[in-house]
C-alpha cells in the first residue's frame, strides 16, 4: 500500500468502522441472517457478503502488504459504513436487516 496520507487516513478510518475481528465477521457470514441481506451481486451472493469476505483478507494482512485494490476497498467499506449508520432504524436494532447489512460489511453497530 502507498504511504500517503490519504492512504494513511483511510486505512485508520477502516480500522476505526470495521469493529469486527476477522473472526467475528467469518462466523457472522456463514450466518442465515448474514446471507438473508443485501443486493444480489448476480451470482446468488450479496454484494455485502463479497465486501465481508474481502475485509477478512484486509484483517489479515499487515498495513505494508495491503494493495491498491485493497485501498479502495476500504474507501467502499468507509463510505458505506458512514452512510448506512446515518440510516438506522428507531426500534429493534438488534434484530434489523439494518444491523445484519452493517456486519457483513464489518460492523456492529451494538458492539461497544
Amino acid at each position: 500500500m502507498t504511504t500517503s496520507s490519504n492512504s494513511t487516513d483511510i486505512y485508520a478510518e477502516f480500522r476505526q468502522q470495521v469493529n469486527m475481528t476477522a473472526s467475528e465477521l467469518e462466523q457472522w457470514l456463514a450466518t442465515a441472517e448474514s446471507k438473508s441481506v443485501g443486493q444480489d451481486a448476480g451470482d446468488g451472493e450479496s454484494i455485502g457478503h463479497k465486501s465481508g469476505q474481502h475485509i477478512i483478507a484486509i484483517l489479515h494482512k499487515k498495513k505494508a502488504d495491503l494493495t491498491s485494490a485493497d485501498e479502495a476497498h476500504m474507501h467502499k467499506v468507509h463510505a458505506y459504513i458512514s452512510r448506512h449508520l446515518a440510516q438506522g432504524p428507531h426500534a429493534d436494532k438488534e434484530h434489523s436487516r439494518w444491523r445484519y447489512s452493517l456486519m457483513n460489511w464489518g460492523h456492529d453497530p451494538l458492539k461497544k
